[in-house]
């Protein structure tokens, strides 16, 4: 699966708005956003130019509220990618350490036993086995034949002696320095692991910290929607529609404006990268984000049944399907490494699909909206899109 330059990130859930909130007015919430109260609507249904002044109230809170979520949910992301990076990281040196070890183990083992075998040796240079020294044998033998025996006996011995001193030198050498490499190793090992703890810990931290702003920005999104849906007599699923695309034609935009001063400063010899561009990069981690649910059959599933409320047919569903193949799998959590592009429709940046909604680092059907807003922005169809990607070298749309 290649993870392409300007990837749409999928991982945001879309919002899915609640029922109208019965009129009542809202508590102010502890932040520093104020959120409108349905007293405010009501009154300023009753005037145009207040309604219109009240809709950019309502939705400022609202960009305001996602804003925030999405600054935490990407927070939590980069925690996530770094924390397991650490136990990656930890695990090999947890494997170099252990390796290095027994290593070292059986040089000490095989140290051990050359010195065994030269001190025999030696002990045979000294006796032959009896209670006379070889050395004396030697001097006092009378048959010649016996006496040159003697002596090649001895040197075979001195020469065999030599060589396992040899051996045995170079064991303990050996197995000296790979009980220091190992010491080395498992002193790393423990540093690695205070640092997968902490990053660990980090992670969960900026995980929870994420969890709480996706439900507050949720509950008032959907309050807000609805408010907005009061205001212009639609639906709050018809606001939140176009709320979307209007988000993500904005992006489009600022992403084609980055690609143009991109160029322009490749054309002047500058250097410069364009949000959005392809990256060149390669290599994809799935960060173990939690509340993520990796379901690629289920996000198909959903991605088909959402085809019609963008306008296009089940013709469009298999463009749509090698499409986000080869860019994540339909994996919820698929993060390019190099880009950070991230989700099913791979955004890049990840925090884009907050458009979509504040859970877009973990809900595969909010990176899905995002990902068919973009699509129908950008090139008007999945199969556009398609033909976009595979048009391209490296792969990307």
């Amino acid at each position: 699966m290649r993870l392409s330059p300007s990837r749409r990130v999928f991982v945001a859930a879309a919002v899915v708005v609640g029922a109208l909130v019965a009129p009542a007015v809202t508590a102010a919430p502890a932040s520093a956003t104020q959120y409108p109260t349905w007293q405010d609507v009501q009154r300023a249904k009753g005037d145009e130019q207040t309604k219109d002044a009240e809709i950019g109230r309502v939705q400022a809170a609202l960009q305001a509220a996602q804003s925030a979520a999405a600054t935490k949910s990407q927070a939590a992301l980069v925690a996530s990618e770094a924390a397991d990076d650490a136990e990656a990281d930890l695990t090999a040196a947890t494997q170099a350490a252990t390796s290095l070890q027994s290593q070292a183990d059986a040089a000490a083992k095989t140290a051990a036993r050359a010195q065994q075998r030269a001190g025999q040796l030696a002990a045979n240079l000294y006796r032959d086995g009896s209670s006379n020294e070889m050395t004396t044998r030697i001097a006092t033998a009378k048959d010649p034949g016996q006496l040159l025996y003697q002596l090649g006996a001895l040197d075979q011995l001195s020469s065999t002696w030599a060589g396992v001193m040899d051996d045995a030198s170079v064991a303990a050498k050996t197995a000296s320095s790979l009980h220091a490499q190992a010491t080395r190793a498992e002193h790393e090992r423990a540093d690695l692991a205070d640092a997968a703890e902490t990053k660990a810990s980090a992670a969960k931290d900026a995980e929870a910290a994420a969890n709480a702003a996706v439900d507050d920005t949720q509950q008032h999104s959907d309050e807000l929607y609805a408010q907005l849906a009061s205001l212009k007599d639609t639906t709050a699923k018809t606001e939140q529609r176009y709320e979307l695309g209007q988000k993500v034609a904005a992006q489009k935009a600022e992403q084609l404006r980055k690609r143009q001063d991109a160029a322009a400063r490749a054309a002047a010899g500058s250097s410069g990268s364009a949000d959005g561009a392809t990256s060149g990069g390669s290599g994809t981690s799935y960060p173990s984000t939690g509340g993520v649910v990796v379901d690629p059959a289920g996000a198909q599933a959903y991605a088909r049944s959402a085809l019609a409320s963008f306008g296009w047919g089940q013709d469009q569903f298999s463009c749509l399907q090698s499409l986000w193949t080869q860019e994540s799998g339909w994996r919820a959590n698929a993060l390019n490494a190099s880009s950070g592009a991230y989700g099913i429709p791979q955004s890049l940046p990840a925090d884009k699909m907050s458009a979509a909604g504040a859970d877009w680092r973990t809900n595969a059907a909010t990176q899905i909206n995002w990902g068919l807003a973009y699509i129908k922005s950008a090139y008007g169809s999945p199969c556009a899109a398609w033909g976009h990607e595979m048009g391209v070298d490296p792969h990307w749309y």
